[in-house]
């Protein structure tokens, strides 16, 4: 059998040629990839623009995020920002208003032990045209000081008891104190010094507020 497949293999041709047949490999053959090529493409074109679309999308979203975030941040702060001065505003309005009422207090205190002492003079005439206040100074210590002028008309020596309120320019008490002139000579004029009980600074004022002598 060896031999006669070797005898047809060398057998010449006899002019008549075998059918050619197609296969994958031919090169005759591409039209039928080409499309497909075509396809893919177009399918991968699609497919990448479809990211980065998405991808747009996507960075839009996330910088619409980020904006978002930081304008809440920035709100945040600025709410913080706006508590945290209005909290101090108010500590300082409480401590002013505090320290406003312990200082009407204390003059109130001072006016009221000024008036008692007036009060407690006994068989005492009203002296209060008998006395001059002159301008407030403020001493090294910080109290208010005033020389007062008591001047006796009287045919008698006489005592005096005097009450000096020392004001703001509104006419609010700051302090009070009282102040005793002895024996002034009749017909003669003796001086005296007011002074406040606590430190007083700005624009402050004396007034005789009362006097009596005995």
């Amino acid at each position: 059998m060896r031999r006669n497949e070797d005898t047809m293999d060398r057998q010449p041709s006899t002019g008549a040629s075998r059918p050619t047949r197609t296969t994958a490999r031919d090169v005759t053959a591409p039209v039928v990839r080409r499309p497909r090529r075509a396809v893919a493409g177009a399918l991968a074109a699609a497919v990448l623009g479809a990211t980065a679309l998405a991808g747009c999308s996507s960075d839009s979203t996330a910088s619409k995020a980020v904006s978002s975030a930081a304008g809440a941040v920035q709100s945040g702060v600025s709410a913080a920002a706006s508590a945290a001065v209005s909290a101090v505003s108010s500590a300082a309005g409480g401590l002013a208003s505090a320290a406003s009422s312990a200082v009407a207090s204390a003059a109130s205190s001072a006016e009221a032990a000024a008036s008692s002492a007036i009060a407690g003079v006994k068989g005492g005439l009203d002296a209060k045209g008998d006395v001059t206040a002159g301008s407030v100074t403020i001493a090294s210590d910080g109290k208010a000081e005033a020389t007062l002028t008591v001047s006796n008309h009287e045919q008698q020596s006489n005592k005096y008891v005097i009450q000096v309120n020392f004001t703001d320019d509104s006419g609010n008490v700051l302090d009070a104190t009282a102040v005793t002139v002895p024996d002034v000579a009749a017909g003669q004029s003796a001086q005296a010094t007011a002074r406040s009980n606590r430190d007083l600074s700005g624009t402050v004022k004396v007034v005789v507020a009362n006097a009596v002598r005995y």
